[in-house]
């Protein structure tokens, strides 16, 4: 039996970045980035469908262009790590060229602090799913009303108010639940031991896991 001297002591949280942080966010923001280029292509013809029958719809897809931020804070869990991941992240889709140009890191980084603000809000310390879902739609409604004021100004306001419910409920399904999924998935695997997730993860196998 410990005595009270010896007993576990849990460490202190802290939300300073580590070398490994760094790493890891960049690795897989740049990853995300390269999927941000391929999904241009299926983005198009998925999106001039659904705008015959309702314009303003398109954004149901914009969710994917919204995962680097939220997939990266879920894991490193620290400030400025969705917004840091996806200005890299948007920083690779540009560099491999891109219809949007340069305004994509404009992008990233509105979207980045649509994420980063709701995360804010719970002192970087939950990151349940419901929050998770809550950052993604902060950013799906930062790109919604940054398309539409940057790219559609024209159009009126119907336009604009389906596009933002849209890029709204793209964000919260594809970037909020998709990247929640996602981070389950590879911490499964044991390649985030590292980090907090990898070691919940840990503990929920071993207490639902039989007895030997």
């Amino acid at each position: 039996m410990l005595s009270s001297t010896q007993s576990v002591i849990r460490p202190t949280r802290s939300l300073r970045w580590r070398v490994v942080d760094i790493v890891v966010a960049s690795v897989l923001a740049v990853a995300v980035g390269v999927v941000f280029k391929l999904w241009e292509f299926g983005y198009e013809p998925l999106s001039a469908a659904v705008a015959l029958l309702l314009p303003g719809t398109q954004a149901l897809f914009g969710g994917v262009w919204l995962l680097a931020g939220p997939i990266v804070a879920i894991i490193v869990r620290k400030p400025g790590a969705a917004l840091f991941a996806e200005i890299v992240a948007a920083s690779v889709e540009a560099l491999f060229g891109t219809q949007w140009g340069w305004t994509t890191l404009e992008a990233g980084l509105v979207q980045g602090l649509g994420a980063e603000i709701v995360l804010a809000l719970f002192l970087y310390r939950v990151y349940r799913l419901p929050v998770v879902v809550l950052a993604g739609a902060a950013a799906g409604l930062a790109l919604g009303i940054n398309d539409s004021v940057l790219w559609y100004p024209g159009l009126d306001v119907a336009f604009k108010t389906v596009y933002i419910i849209s890029a709204t409920i793209s964000g919260a399904v594809i970037a909020g639940a998709g990247s929640w999924l996602i981070v389950r998935a590879l911490a499964r695997t044991g390649v985030l031991s590292a980090f907090a997730v990898g070691r919940e993860h840990a503990v929920q196998h071993a207490r639902t896991s039989p007895a030997a």
